[in-house]
């Protein structure tokens, strides 16, 4: 969800496993076990990203390899769908949080309890997002 490349994927998973495994004593039992561990890998998530774009990143010429795709007419489904992700992808760290979290149709509660903020705060910021989004998609 966080990451289109495999290794960095596999990476995130060891990570996250590992912080859970450490994290399990703290736990209290004051939401459910579920969005307990969700938390635990978000934060990790954000962790790891921001840890890895500080790195400097230096790519060789010859190792860049150029795909071009046969572009094929797309349903408009498909098309706006790929837009919309485009769009999520422009996000801010936390804003695509809520947006996945949403889409997991987590309540506002959830939500809320997972990303340390108000129930208000995150109606607010969906609300801004969802305009955000709609501006991105439909220009």
């Amino acid at each position: 969800m966080y990451t289109n490349d495999q290794d960095a994927h596999n990476d995130l998973f060891q990570e996250v496993t590992i912080q859970l495994w450490k994290a399990y004593p703290k736990f209290r039992g004051d939401s459910k076990f579920s969005t307990w561990m969700y938390r635990v890998a978000l934060n990790t998530a954000i962790t790891l990203y921001r840890k890895n774009k500080r790195r400097v990143k230096t790519q060789e010429y010859d190792s860049v390899q150029f795909k071009i795709e046969d572009r094929k007419e797309e349903d408009d489904s498909n098309e706006q769908l790929t837009l919309l992700y485009s769009a999520i992808k422009q996000l801010n760290d936390i804003d695509k949080a809520l947006v996945f979290l949403y889409l997991e149709d987590k309540n506002y509660k959830e939500i809320s309890y997972t990303l340390g903020i108000s129930e208000v705060n995150a109606r607010v910021k969906m609300n801004r997002i969802k305009t955000k989004l709609a501006k991105l998609v439909n220009p």
